[in-house]
C-alpha cells in the first residue's frame, strides 16, 4: 500500500468523527518512505481538506513514521480560546491561544517525551475534567474508558463514544463501497 492509499486508510479508520465534524480532532499514524513524499501528501491533503475546514500536519515524525494530527481548525480555535482551557494550558507551558503557536509548543513537547503529554487530550477534544482527572489518578480509578478514561461525567461519554463508533463504521462502509475521502468530509 502506498503513502496515499495509508492516509486515506488513516483518515477513514481513525478520524471519521472529526471529518464528520463530531470530534476537534484525531490521531493517527503513518508510514512513509522518505519525509520529501510526506510533506507533499500532507499539502495535498491540506488542500482538498481546506474549504472542509480541516487541516492535518505530522507533530511528531521518526526515519519512517509519522503522528498525524487531523483537526478543525474552527473547533480548535474555540476549544483553546476558553478560558479554562487557556489556563490549564499556560499551566503546562503553552502560551495564548492561538492555534500555529499551541501546536508548535505541543509538537515540542511530544519530541521530549516517548508517551504522549497529557494535555494532548485538550488537542483532542477531551473534556477539561477528564484530562485533569487522569493526570491527579496517574491514569488510574477512571470510572470507564473509551477514546479516553473517563473521570466524571461517564453517561455522556459513553453516549459520544457511541456516536463515534458508529460514525467510524458509516464511514468505512460508504469508503468501502467508493465514497471519497473529501466527499465523506463535513463542511464546517
Amino acid at each position: 500500500m502506498n503513502i496515499s492509499e495509508s492516509i486515506e486508510k488513516g483518515l477513514i479508520r481513525h478520524c471519521s468523527p472529526t471529518l464528520a465534524s463530531l470530534k476537534t480532532a484525531s490521531l493517527f499514524t503513518l508510514e512513509f518512505t522518505c519525509h520529501k513524499e510526506l510533506n507533499e501528501v500532507l499539502r495535498k491533503w491540506n488542500k482538498s481538506l481546506s474549504d472542509k475546514g480541516v487541516a492535518m500536519i505530522a507533530l511528531r515524525e521518526t526515519d519512517n513514521r509519522a503522528l498525524i494530527y487531523v483537526f478543525r481548525k474552527n473547533k480548535l480555535r474555540k476549544e483553546l480560546r476558553r478560558p479554562e482551557i487557556r489556563r490549564f494550558l499556560l499551566n503546562n507551558g503553552y502560551g495564548g491561544s492561538d492555534i500555529g503557536a499551541a501546536l508548535s509548543t505541543l509538537r515540542a513537547h511530544l519530541a521530549k517525551l516517548e508517551d504522549f503529554p497529557h494535555e494532548i487530550g485538550i488537542f483532542l477534544g477531551y473534556p477539561l475534567d477528564d484530562v485533569i482527572g487522569f493526570i491527579r489518578n496517574k491514569g488510574q480509578n477512571c470510572k470507564c474508558t473509551g477514546c479516553w478514561k473517563v473521570y466524571c461525567n461517564d453517561c455522556e461519554a459513553a453516549k459520544t463514544f457511541a456516536r463515534y463508533k458508529k460514525c467510524e463504521a458509516v464511514y468505512m462502509r460508504l469508503w468501502e463501497q467508493g465514497r471519497s475521502v473529501r466527499q465523506l468530509t463535513v463542511a464546517a
